[in-house]
């Protein structure tokens, strides 16, 4: 019995948990506005906390990834006769899947997480609890200029990532190894896509901006008033945004590139 308790406990408590987290989306776009409003003022300071400050791991990442997908294509491709493709291969690989999703991995790691800290300890010192007295609301401006700031930080990133990708790619393939520099270039042109490539990466970074930074922000928001709460909450962040990032990103490309 006590088992059953246990079990039945802990899906109440998650479908709780899953309805004021939507009640909280929902009030989080509600009141956006005021982050349009002042929008130099609140949400470009999120902008650069989220996005500008994650760009040393992500343009880092993003080089040596490229520079990996090199050489593991060129040695593979090289036994098709087929080297020159090097390029296509690691730009799609980076424009399609890599970039959204390793973008996507490094930004809930290093903003997210750092966004769910900061909104905890302002929970935990009681600064939330004090605009709320002083009828500010704590949604419309401390959470929501957070999340329309992680939001456009999110794809910008992925296109840097996904861009130095390329860059180390050539390096490796054409600088390095000495494939044809026109060739490299030629076939990544033709091979890569706007519409079926680039912008369907486009709009998975976007869903995975929106996925992280809601976790992140709800996680901060809920998390209790403790150094033990804080540092749970930001666990949780960093382990529901991965899950939450590979789920949608299997789901995305069931319904863009094979037509399920």
């Amino acid at each position: 019995m006590r088992s059953v308790r246990h079990v039945g406990g802990s899906v109440v408590n998650g479908i709780w948990r899953l309805g004021y987290a939507s009640r909280f989306f929902v009030l989080t776009l509600l009141k956006s506005p005021v982050s349009f409003r002042r929008f130099h003022q609140l949400t470009m300071r999120e902008v650069y906390f989220t996005g500008v400050l994650s760009l040393i791991i992500i343009v880092v990442s993003g080089l040596f990834v490229g520079m990996v997908l090199a050489l593991q294509g060129y040695e593979t491709l090289q036994k098709y006769g087929s080297s020159e493709a090097v390029g296509t291969l690691v730009a799609l690989s980076l424009v399609r899947e890599l970039g959204p999703v390793v973008a996507a991995l490094l930004f809930a790691s290093r903003a997210g997480s750092a966004m769910t800290a900061e909104i905890g300890l302002m929970k935990a010192t009681e600064q939330i609890s004090a605009m709320e007295m002083m009828a500010v609301d704590p949604i419309a401006r401390v959470i929501g200029p957070r999340f329309w700031g992680g939001v456009i930080s999110m794809p910008l990133l992925a296109a840097m990532f996904s861009a130095v990708g390329v860059f180390g790619g050539y390096l490796i393939a054409v600088v390095l190894i000495g494939v044809d520099d026109g060739a490299f270039w030629s076939q990544m042109q033709a091979a890569v896509d706007w519409r079926q490539d680039v912008l369907n990466g486009v709009i998975k970074s976007c869903v995975f901006g929106v996925a992280v930074t809601a976790i992140a922000l709800f996680e901060g928001y809920d998390a209790p008033p403790t150094a033990e709460g804080v540092s749970g909450a930001t666990t949780r962040t960093v382990v529901t945004s991965s899950l939450a990032i590979l789920g949608l990103d299997f789901i995305l490309t069931a319904f863009m590139f094979t037509g399920v």
